[in-house]
């Protein structure tokens, strides 16, 4: 497992670029509440602490919309980078496979249409308390992960252009 023993919060702020002057986009997903609350106040919580303070919030009903989420705000609104949050548990049938697939691919081609980072901060995990232990919990934030790797790649593209 690639999160054993290791903290996904766990970053030096003084060492990432600036926010300062990023605009970014987070759509989060209403299914899994708990969880994807949670990876929202790390995400938040990250942005703050790099400058951030122009942030956009769209929820979808699920994980599964997070692409035309993601779509619609850099349809509609100048953004430097959309971080996408949701959390599909397993359950009993496939149909955790083809949320999971879907949402990726989905998430992965707005970013190539728009040529804007698209971040994936979608938990696939196998348990209730593996989504709680990577939304907050003992191995720290995925969307924080998200966050700082939002943060990253619009400095990357900036540096670029």
């Amino acid at each position: 497992m690639a999160t054993v023993n290791k903290n996904l919060s766990n970053f030096d702020y003084s060492l990432l670029p600036s926010a300062k002057d990023m605009k970014i986009g987070i759509v989060v997903a209403e299914w899994n509440e708990q969880i994807t609350e949670g990876l929202y106040k790390g995400a938040m919580q990250a942005l703050n602490n790099c400058g951030c303070t122009n942030v956009i919030r769209k929820d979808v009903p699920g994980s599964f919309e997070l692409p035309l989420g993601a779509q619609y705000l850099l349809e509609y609104t100048d953004l430097d980078a959309v971080i996408c949050l949701g959390s599909v548990i397993q359950g009993e049938t496939k149909h955790f496979d083809f949320i999971c697939e879907g949402t990726a691919l989905g998430i992965k081609d707005v970013s190539l249409k728009y040529n804007k980072p698209v971040i994936f901060g979608v938990l696939t995990d196998n348990t209730l308390q593996q989504a709680i232990d990577r939304s907050g919990g003992k191995h720290g934030n995925k969307g924080t992960e998200a966050a700082v790797t939002a943060i990253k790649m619009v400095a990357l593209q900036k540096e670029l252009q």
